[in-house]
């Protein structure tokens, strides 16, 4: 199934309270005739937008197609949220790699969150920042298992950003009867995911990078220099290619497609709520994002909409009736917002692995491919592009710390990925039930 067009329009974004509150940047000329430039950019997502921002910043000569347009995919349709850790947490990466690469693991999250905080301030003030997410534990039986890992975290790594919380202090900040406690962790933050994606595409405007939207890359011949040409009748030839199309890619790099699976997410967002409703479900303003594999993430947005995630789906189509998918687990976790309308409903594609870490790898002689950051995108994504723009320039060290976790095949490859998404998805939803 082709994941570009299969639930959206060419260069149309969704129907989002994200994009109902952002100004898109300038609309830019699809690619055409022949081009030549140091780096080729596909994808103008955070990792493609900040691949392109840093090379162009470093004086090479960019060029950034998209088969939509910037923040067109998961980059502008996300939960907002930028914690700290990787998808792993770091016991778990400790035991996979050893403490001296999980530790490195940790320098670089905690990195990703100040690059994006930095990013904002400089590029798209209007994304704002609002500290705080909160773990939020939907079974008694986890919160001892959160309290040792804040524990771990501070014992090991200095990392004194978490407050554990139990049943009371949990409830507290979140106005649910769902949870039994968690932690809070005040490094991490929200953000309007559209608004800084459309501010580093700005930036890269100014920077000199040249964006291509409506141009969908139809293959990619690697050599000394490699080949790029597209739907729009394109042929770029450039040294170097940064693959950043994480969920959408497609079979551009096969490689990647059989460690990388698309799955879909949706989100719906309530009508403003009074100051004293909206406080009484979040009480300052954080993030919260709970314990279950299919998990479910909300916050309150700048005019007191609660924008709720959360909802699966079996096979790669969004479903007919959005709102009726997410409002039940919204309801289930917030029982007095069964009155509310619901005045935005919308899907999105992120990018999977197996064991939920990034893949980072290097498909081709002049080709980068950086993907899978399985629902944590927002700060590792942006990362990527700056370590990507790194690694073009000689400087592969971070690079090569990400390209050294373990990336496994799905079972079957990519051919296999669309059956296996049905059947983890519904295990994985039965899990959350026990």
């Amino acid at each position: 199934m082709d994941l570009l067009t299969a639930n959206d329009a060419p260069g149309q974004y969704p129907a989002s309270w994200y994009a109902a509150t952002a100004t898109p940047p300038p609309e830019n000329p699809p690619a055409r005739g022949e081009l030549a430039c140091d780096v080729c950019v596909i994808g103008g997502g955070f990792t493609g937008l900040s691949s392109a921002l840093h090379l162009a910043e470093r004086g090479y000569d960019v060029i950034l197609l998209d088969a939509h347009r910037a923040g067109f995919g998961a980059s502008g349709r996300n939960g907002g949220q930028v914690g700290t850790g990787q998808r792993l947490h770091q016991d778990e990466l400790e035991k996979m790699l050893g403490h001296d690469h999980a530790r490195a693991l940790w320098n670089i999250s905690l990195e990703s969150v100040a690059l994006v905080r930095d990013l904002i301030a400089r590029h798209a003030p209007d994304a704002g920042w609002t500290p705080g997410i909160i773990s939020a534990d939907h079974r008694r039986r986890y919160v001892a298992e959160s309290h040792a890992y804040a524990d771990h975290l501070a014992q090991h790594y200095g990392y004194d950003q978490i407050t554990p919380l139990d049943a009371a202090a949990m409830h507290a900040h979140v106005g649910s009867p769902a949870y039994h406690g968690g932690l809070l962790d005040m490094g991490s933050g929200h953000t309007h995911p559209l608004r800084l994606a459309f501010g580093l595409s700005r930036a890269c405007a100014a920077a000199g990078v040249r964006m291509h939207d409506l141009s969908r890359v139809t293959n990619i011949a690697d050599g000394q220099t490699a080949t790029v040409t597209t739907d729009s009748g394109a042929t770029i030839r450039a040294r170097h290619v940064i693959l950043g199309c994480n969920g959408y890619l497609g079979r551009l790099d096969r490689q990647t497609a059989a460690r990388v699976m698309p799955i879909n997410n949706y989100i719906i967002a309530t009508e403003p709520l009074d100051d004293s409703t909206a406080r009484g479900l979040i009480r300052d303003g954080h993030a919260v994002a709970d314990s279950k594999f299919v998990i479910n993430y909300f916050r309150l947005s700048e005019d007191n909409r609660m924008l709720f995630g959360g909802g699966e789906s079996y096979g790669y189509r969004f479903p007919s009736d959005i709102i009726k998918l997410v409002r039940k687990p919204m309801l289930d976790i917030f029982p007095q917002l069964r009155d509310a309308r619901i005045d935005y409903a919308w899907g999105g594609t992120l990018g999977i692995t197996m064991n939920r870490m990034p893949h980072f790898a290097r498909p081709g002689r002049n080709i980068l491919s950086l993907s899978g950051y399985s629902g944590h995108g927002v700060a590792m994504a942006t990362l990527a592009g700056q370590i990507g723009a790194e690694a073009i320039a000689g400087q592969a060290e971070k690079f090569d710390v990400m390209a050294r976790v373990p990336s496994p095949r799905f079972p079957g490859g990519a051919a296999l990925r669309s059956p296996l998404l049905v059947l983890a998805m519904l295990w994985f939803s039965l899990r959350d039930k026990l």
